[in-house]
């Protein structure tokens, strides 16, 4: 099965494991999670600086915001 990472709970270092994500994206996702609360949907992350809707096209097949839902 395709890795998923659960967003709403992962650490900046899982989450350079996505496409397009560096340290710097996996950062500022964990800040803005932590400042504005979970992430409900995958769109969610169009809020945090640096993600467009390229980079989320490219990490959604890998994401979820659900805990255990792939």
């Amino acid at each position: 099965p395709p890795l998923v990472i659960y967003i709403t709970a992962a650490t900046s270092a899982q989450l350079q494991l996505l496409p397009d994500i560096g340290p710097t994206l996996g950062a500022r996702i964990v800040a803005d999670r932590d400042a504005n609360g979970p992430f409900a949907t995958p769109e969610d992350l169009l809020r945090v600086r640096g993600i467009g809707e390229k980079t989320l096209a490219n990490i959604r097949p890998f994401i979820t915001c659900a805990a255990g839902a792939p």
